[in-house]
């Protein structure tokens, strides 16, 4: 009984807390890149990690064939 109550009184305690809660607004939009303001999408170059994740996407690729392979070598020779 008195587990019971702990955990209605838990749940109930956790309603009312979380309709008490807010979240904090969005941030305000960036400046408009034609009057010196910073470009629209943020100024982070994307072209070198997507020559990382190409590469190792492909070492990854890679391996996973090379394993594939040798099992195979090795079901063969039994």
């Amino acid at each position: 009984m008195k587990t019971k109550y702990i955990k209605t009184l838990l749940v109930a305690g956790m309603c009312i807390a979380g309709s008490q809660l807010l979240a904090q607004g969005p941030p305000n939009p960036p400046g408009n890149p034609n009057s010196g303001g910073g470009p629209v999408g943020g100024s982070a170059p994307i072209t070198g990690g997507i020559g990382i994740l190409l590469a190792l996407g492909a070492a990854y690729g890679g391996k996973k064939v090379y394993q594939a392979w040798k099992n195979r070598q090795e079901t063969l020779e039994e």
